[in-house]
């Protein structure tokens, strides 16, 4: 997810000239925002609601969306990389004193940024764990038989009693954030995720690449990382 604690506005750290609009987010990393968020709604919603197949069916399209992710941080655009949003400890620091660096008003925040890490780390875990659960009555993961009964007894335990607690904490903590800027500090971030352009100022601005070239290399990795998954999903027993 790519939308939490994260300014959009310019004024204040990049200056009153004239803004203009700049690609920060490119069309992979938007689609993989809304899909995820998506994807984990139905799958809370099924969890909760012991709808299993379908429950299964939604946390292979998760595996699949995480792994495109994990990808895409590398290769993706300007914006979308780690690399863009991994701060040091002095730069954390920093913003939270209110010296905030001009890149922390484009792409996400360091306190954006671990809300980005955190969520990505627990829904990976989750999945995870769902791969080699076992509710002893109607539903097991495909991988289940690949690991010791010690190991399917932990993964269950974490996944139904305290995984999807903490991943429906971090989703409240997300929207929640997002209402706050919006609400209270006129900030709209999820205009960004729409368009994948913000307002800027103060300079060259470096965007993020979104031509057609990086589009079709988002789909060949995405369309191998949805084949691990269904591979993942023809185990299940």
């Amino acid at each position: 997810m790519s939308a939490s604690f994260e300014p959009t506005t310019h004024r204040a750290a990049l200056g009153d000239e004239l803004a203009r609009p700049a690609r920060i987010w490119d069309l992979p990393t938007r689609l993989f925002h809304w899909a995820l968020a998506l994807a984990v709604i139905c799958l809370l919603v099924t969890g909760l609601g012991g709808i299993m197949e379908w429950h299964f069916r939604f946390g292979y399209a998760v595996l699949a969306l995480l792994m495109f992710r994990l990808v895409w941080g590398f290769v993706g655009g300007r914006w979308s990389r780690f690399a863009a949003f991994i701060y040091s400890p002095r730069s954390v620091l920093a913003y939270l004193a209110g010296r905030a660096h001009p890149d922390h008003l484009i792409g996400h925040t360091p306190l954006g940024a671990f809300s980005v890490f955190a969520l990505l780390g627990i829904l990976a875990l989750q999945v995870a764990s769902g791969l080699v659960a076992d509710d002893e009555i109607s539903a097991s993961g495909p991988l289940t038989r690949f690991v010791s009964n010690a190991t399917v007894s932990l993964a269950s335990g974490w996944h139904t009693r305290y995984g999807k607690w903490i991943v429906i904490g971090l989703v409240s903590l997300h929207v929640l954030a997002i209402l706050f800027y919006v609400l209270v500090k006129r900030d709209h971030l999820i205009r960004p995720m729409f368009s994948g352009d913000k307002l800027l100022s103060g300079g060259r601005i470096a965007e993020s690449r979104d031509n057609m070239a990086t589009r079709l290399m988002a789909l060949l990795i995405f369309a191998l990382c949805a084949g691990f998954a269904a591979w993942i999903a023809s185990l299940r027993a």
